[in-house]
């Protein structure tokens, strides 16, 4: 398979998780082993060797238009009608990175209090957007005024950070923020003046976060791996829908969650190899 074709198919695969929330974009793009890459080449569109950037940015951004609109009405239907299946298998997909980031950031020799103390802070930080999770189900707006097309615009910029870091989901943003029925109507009835809206939104909230993310990676490896892994870890709390209510619904759920640990772990060792930066004692990538 070309690199064209597996981008493609690398962001259909995050298109369809961005489209859940609670499922981080930038955890699903760690556990693809693209995350450092995609920094890279979202920062670089603007430099002179922008088409290299763009050629691996363009395959991306075609799978993830091509998951909104084919996935949205089936994942708005699966959250209402199998949602704990669902979030059983990317809960699996989540911890089964875990080992891997903890291995990336050599946690055992470069981890010390301090980073332990940050992880343990962003994991509670997370888990407690659980909280407040089901507040933000509101009604579909419909005839928007030009106030409720500006708090789109930002509401995308927000979902959007969001989106870049690992653990944080771009759609809980929305429903925090309480425009995720919107914005998944908009995408399932090809909404375009929502949509152009909230995805201008949406791009100059990635410009910024990654060139942030960026910055923290090279300039404080450590701190930020140990601040990353702890969101996912929080993530955990926010995408777990509770306990099956009947033994065949059990059944299904460990087997997907496993499916989605296994794949998580075999995606880890075929996409990460060799691919990205380690992290020495003194804490910084090479």
């Amino acid at each position: 398979m070309n690199n064209i074709m597996r981008n493609v198919i690398r962001g259909i695969i995050m298109g369809i998780t961005d489209l859940i929330p609670g499922i981080s974009g930038g955890t699903i793009a760690m556990v693809l082993g693209i995350y450092h890459e995609l920094l890279a080449s979202i920062n670089g569109v603007f430099s002179k060797d922008w088409r290299k950037h763009l050629l691996f940015l363009a395959p991306l951004l075609l799978g993830i238009g091509i998951a909104l609109v084919s996935f949205s009405r089936l994942i708005e239907w699966l959250i209402i009608n199998h949602s704990q299946p669902l979030f059983f298998f990317f809960n699996g997909l989540i911890l089964g990175i875990i080992p891997f980031l903890l291995r990336t950031a050599n946690y055992k020799k470069t981890f010390q209090v301090s980073h332990y103390t940050l992880l343990i802070i962003a994991a509670i930080l997370v888990a407690s957007t659980s909280l407040i999770h089901e507040g933000g189900m509101q009604e579909i707006w419909t005839n928007l005024s030009l106030s409720e097309y500006i708090f789109l615009f930002f509401s995308g910029w927000l979902a959007s950070s969001a989106m870049i870091l690992p653990g944080i989901s771009g759609s809980l943003i929305f429903l925090l923020l309480g425009v995720y029925p919107t914005v998944i109507n908009a995408i399932s009835t090809l909404n375009l003046t929502v949509i152009l809206v909230t995805g201008l939104g949406i791009v100059f909230g990635i410009i910024i976060t990654s060139k942030l993310v960026q910055f923290l990676l090279l300039q404080f490896s450590t701190l930020t791996y140990s601040v990353m892994i702890g969101l996912v870890f929080g993530s955990l709390i926010v995408t777990f829908p509770g306990l099956p209510a009947t033994v065949p619904y059990t059944i299904l759920c460990i087997a997907l969650f496993l499916t989605g640990s296994i794949l998580a772990i075999m995606l880890g060792r075929f996409e990460h190899k060799n691919k990205l930066p380690k992290i020495t004692k003194k804490g910084s990538m090479v």
